[in-house]
């Protein structure tokens, strides 16, 4: 069996396969402020040849008021329509540093229905270092059909969160930095409490990779275990606002833990409300 995840494909792999019909690269890079980088102004300065540009923001429910929340189905397929890009293709998701928002593309593309999705190790930034060929300006892509089917499943809204939350049906495992998650650093969005769910354990999201390339699938699962995460029970993920979590489920996914969803809103849901339990200094997960 191999060590490495069946979710990542290499620099050296895609470059081999650009131009082939059914390959659809997509450029997912999404930042924070703290990142001091534009990821529209990156893609139109150089991007892998052929790569359309996701826009986390714009491809979303903005009816919650929180971002990036997972689109409706018909929002999704017509975008990623409008990408060129159909639920059959062979797609490689990226981003700039390699593990970070790639992730989240790779999980919303996979749960909108699309069959054989991919991360770049590396991300662009990778690619880029190894002096591998770029293009500036925006693609142009053919217009193709994307049949969504949302599984609804994978999805956790707040008042299944406030559920599991109450009666520890499922493991949480949180992504954002240890310091937030215990309380000791504040929320870089202002006015939120920092702290956690009761019975999350932290799961920071930047453990998962090295360089910018996902661990080796024992390290992942060392990672994961080590944080008292226990394999066998059903496990909901995480973070500021739901684009690091996909990291944890990147990781469990490799490692052929399916019983697993993604809480949506997130510490910008959870955090800013003033309704919901907050949990200060270190993890103590629940048992049950």
């Amino acid at each position: 069996m191999s060590e490495t995840s069946r979710f990542v494909v290499s620099s050296e792999w895609l470059h081999g396969e650009l131009g082939k019909p059914d390959l659809k690269i997509v450029d997912a890079a999404f930042y924070l402020p703290a990142h001091n980088r534009d990821a529209d102004a990156e893609y139109a300065s150089g991007h892998i040849p052929g790569a359309v540009r996701f826009d986390h923001d714009k491809v979303a429910d903005k009816s919650t008021g929180l971002p990036h929340m997972v689109p409706t189905p018909e929002v999704f397929s017509e975008a990623v329509g409008r990408l060129g890009i159909s639920e059959n293709d062979r797609i490689v998701i990226y981003d700039g540093p390699g593990i970070f928002s790639s992730a989240r593309g790779w999980w919303l593309f996979r749960i909108m229905g699309a069959k054989n999705v991919f991360i770049l190790d590396g991300g662009l930034d990778g690619w880029k270092a190894e002096g591998r060929p770029l293009e500036t300006g925006v693609t142009a892509p053919t217009l193709a059909v994307f049949k969504a089917d949302l599984l609804l499943d994978k999805v956790i809204d707040f008042q299944t969160m406030l559920s599991i939350v109450s009666d520890s049906t499922r493991q949480i495992a949180d992504a954002r930095p240890a310091g937030r998650f215990t309380g000791a650093e504040p929320e870089p969005r202002a006015g939120m409490r920092s702290g956690h769910m009761p019975g999350a354990v932290s799961l920071p999201s930047g453990t998962f990779s090295v360089n910018g390339k996902l661990r080796s699938l024992p390290e992942l699962r060392k990672v994961i275990e080590d944080a008292g995460i226990d394999f066998g029970r059903p496990i909901v993920t995480s973070c500021g606002s739901g684009i690091t979590a996909a990291i944890i489920t990147l990781a469990l996914e490799s490692l052929g833990h399916e019983d697993n969803a993604l809480y949506d809103g997130s510490w910008t849901e959870w955090g800013a409300r003033q309704d919901t339990p907050v949990v200060t200094g270190p993890a103590t997960p629940n048992a049950a």
